[in-house]
């Protein structure tokens, strides 16, 4: 009765791991999609952020265009005009006139290329962008598909390991059940570990020799003295294992 119960708790303890692992996969799934769909979400406000940078190049390019068309007409004009003055002051002025506007149109041809290589920097980003959105859609695709099934075929486990689980513990009486269910809740796993050569798999402590031997003699399941868990004999389960 002593090595069927321990048996039990054993398939008990492996069943309830099995659960732990399913479970968890069933949680990550729908959190991988979420991930995915977070990163997409930021990648469309990365795009809409250059987009809208771009915007705002083209228009101070354009803006730029229209002044410097407009002051190179001016200068034209003032050139066609200069013969015709009258005076040396007259003729002056507007050689200053000239010289400013011709100044200020090389200042915008700076600015200009300044605009048109940042507008090259930010189609590059966007290209770049693009390509790392296709691989997350890629991604994000293919997880899609295969969820329901995972978590159909999860479910389908957890059913058939849950009605395991009722058998296993059928086996084991309430006070035990109750002990490794108590443990289970509060501590790491295992919770039930073997014991070879006096000393506790679970904390690598040495248990009392009085404890030991009351345990070899596999007529009621203990616990461990330092760490609470329960322990059984190694070679009450694997013979090859006697001491």
């Amino acid at each position: 009765m002593y090595q069927k119960q321990i048996e039990q708790l054993i398939v008990l303890q492996e069943v309830d791991d099995e659960i732990l692992t399913l479970r968890s996969e069933v949680e990550q799934a729908p959190q991988e999609l979420a991930d995915l769909e977070a990163q997409m979400d930021e990648f469309r406000e990365r795009r809409s952020r250059i987009d809208e940078k771009m915007d705002i190049l083209k228009e101070q390019q354009k803006k730029l265009t229209n002044e410097i068309e407009e002051d190179a007409g001016k200068i034209k004009k003032s050139k066609n005009k200069l013969m015709l003055v009258g005076n040396t002051k007259e003729y002056h002025a507007m050689m200053r006139e000239m010289d400013s506007l011709e100044k200020l149109n090389r200042m915008r041809d700076d600015e200009q290329t300044a605009v048109r290589e940042e507008l090259t920097r930010q189609t590059d980003a966007t290209s770049s962008l693009t390509e790392e959105m296709s691989d997350v859609q890629e991604q994000y695709g293919a997880l899609k598909t295969t969820l329901d099934e995972r978590l159909e075929k999860a479910s389908k486990k957890l059913d058939s390991l849950g009605r395991k689980r009722k058998k296993a513990c059928k086996a084991v009486p309430p006070p035990i059940l109750g002990r490794y269910e108590f443990i289970r809740e509060r501590m790491e796993n295992p919770v039930i570990v073997p014991v070879s050569h006096g000393v506790c798999s679970g904390c690598n402590i040495m248990i009392p020799p009085q404890s030991y031997n009351d345990l070899q003699r596999g007529q009621q399941i203990l616990s461990c003295p330092n760490c609470q868990r329960l322990i059984y004999w190694k070679a009450h389960v694997e013979p090859e294992a006697a001491e």
